[in-house]
């Protein structure tokens, strides 16, 4: 019996990714990222195979229809499919890389972004709470698709042909999804990132202090006092978020910023690493390479020649 209702809800999550594809498609007709009706909603459509890009990536549902990514933090690789879905919690210095994708299948994905401050107030109408004192789990994780899950971003695509329902039943719809999201099982990190003085709430802050001076050189013990956190803690506690030291967060940073300026042509490699606050040419040229795995200068004119204008700023 357990194994007919196995075979069952696969049969269904498949049947819900088959419409959630012919959706996206609808609204991603050529390739590239898609801007909907909905302010927080993406599509995304892509014919082959890409290269790895590399982003900071904000909190977000990444669902996908058809197609595999892959996404890489630090050292960890996180691979998905129509079986699985992605979720940031925090914002993460990642790279990532649409393995299976054809002009016949095309990689189609969705691309929801979340507010921690609507899941603070859905965690107040839900029994199950995150203790405070929880050791946060990473702020990046992969899960299986499920039916509900599903159902309420199916709804929420729908919405895209009645404009006019949108101001009304697009939060209803998106508030369902998160709902759903702070059920599965790996719901307890979403709780804990917007949950006030929580270890995850310590993280955040300070990872907002390093983005807002990412320019400037990284005090470990100024950084944990203004986190509220002693320097042993936030050293613990921000890599089980984001599988990296605070100062290993900025270099990566520091490297992003540099190579979408260089990508615009703002000046040489120099001044490029100047600009994102290296004092040697030789240091930042080293870790360009080793990050990028090309110096500055060929790098950017590689991106150039593709035309891979998806290198995000700070």
């Amino acid at each position: 019996m357990a194994e007919s209702e196995a075979i069952s809800a696969e049969r269904a999550v498949s049947l819900q990714q088959a419409e959630l594809a012919r959706l996206i498609a609808q609204y991603a007709a050529t390739d590239g990222v898609h801007q909907t009706a909905i302010a927080p909603l993406n599509v995304v459509r892509m014919s082959q195979p890409s290269v790895p890009t590399h982003s900071l990536h904000k909190p977000a549902l990444c669902i996908i229809a058809q197609g595999q990514k892959r996404a890489m933090l630090a050292d960890e690789v996180y691979v998905y499919n129509s079986a699985s879905y992605l979720v940031v919690s925090v914002d993460l210095p990642v790279s990532g890389q649409v393995t299976q994708a054809s002009p016949e299948l095309p990689y189609l994905c969705m691309r929801l972004d979340l507010d921690p401050k609507e899941i603070g107030e859905l965690i107040m109408a839900t029994e199950r709470r995150a203790k405070k004192n929880d050791s946060p789990a990473r702020g990046m994780f992969v899960s299986k698709a499920t039916t509900s899950l599903l159902d309420a971003v199916l709804r929420l695509m729908q919405l895209l042909a009645a404009p006019q329902d949108i101001p009304v039943l697009a939060p209803l719809a998106m508030r369902e999804i998160l709902y759903r999201l702070l059920q599965e099982e790996q719901g307890g990190m979403l709780q804990q990132i917007a949950m006030s003085d929580s270890q995850a709430q310590h993280v955040v802050k300070a990872i907002e202090l390093i983005k807002r001076d990412y320019r400037l050189p990284l005090r470990i013990e100024n950084l944990a006092r203004e986190a509220n956190m002693s320097s042993s803690s936030l050293h613990h506690h921000f890599k089980a978020v984001t599988a990296m030291t605070p100062l290993q967060y900025q270099k990566q940073l520091r490297l992003q910023e540099a190579r979408r300026l260089l990508f615009a042509e703002v000046g040489d490699a120099a001044t490029a690493g100047h600009l994102v606050g290296y004092e040697s040419p030789s240091q930042f040229s080293r870790e360009y390479n080793r990050m990028f795995g090309a110096p500055p200068a060929r790098d950017a004119a590689r991106l150039r020649s593709v035309g891979q204008a998806t290198v995000s700023a700070v």
